[in-house]
């Protein structure tokens, strides 16, 4: 339980940090690291990078496209793919960033040999299944859907 705690501590810390210094969510600073990473992703392929539901994805992209830090244009190669890329913004955005821990988490998971990843997989999924979670997909790590204020 410690080691859980740990993890959920330094995401919700990286989370803090990037509000603070850029006004953006934990979440919208890795996808912003990801696109700056890898130009031209589209937002199944951006999924794929952060390991995460497209939908989820789509909705951190869509917020920073609105902030002026991505931009979504359709591909040069193929008229038929649209592709995000970081803006001049995000690039300044990111020269002031604080560390990425879902980088570091990534990498860390990466480490493990394939058949401990399938284990902690199948074992995380055990425990959210006992736990009688709310079912559909989760956003981002901290990056709660916005309420409609009334």
């Amino acid at each position: 339980m410690d080691a859980l705690r740990r993890v959920v501590r330094e995401l919700r810390q990286s989370s803090r940090a990037a509000e603070e210094r850029l006004g953006i969510s934990g979440a919208q600073l890795f996808v912003l690291h990801e696109v700056a990473r890898h130009s031209h992703l589209s937002i199944n392929e951006l999924a794929e990078r952060t390991l995460t539901d497209q939908s989820s994805v789509s909705v951190v992209v869509k917020r920073l496209a609105a902030r002026g830090l991505v931009e979504r244009r359709v591909s040069r190669a193929d008229a038929r793919r649209t592709e995000v890329a970081i803006t001049q913004a995000g690039k300044a955005l990111l020269r002031g960033a604080p560390e990425v821990t879902q980088v570091r988490l990534l990498s860390g998971l990466e480490r493990l040999p394939p058949a401990d990843r399938a284990t902690l997989a199948r074992l995380l999924g055990e425990l959210v299944g006992g736990m009688e979670s709310r079912p559909g997909r989760p956003p981002m790590f901290f990056e709660e859907p916005r309420t409609r204020s009334r």
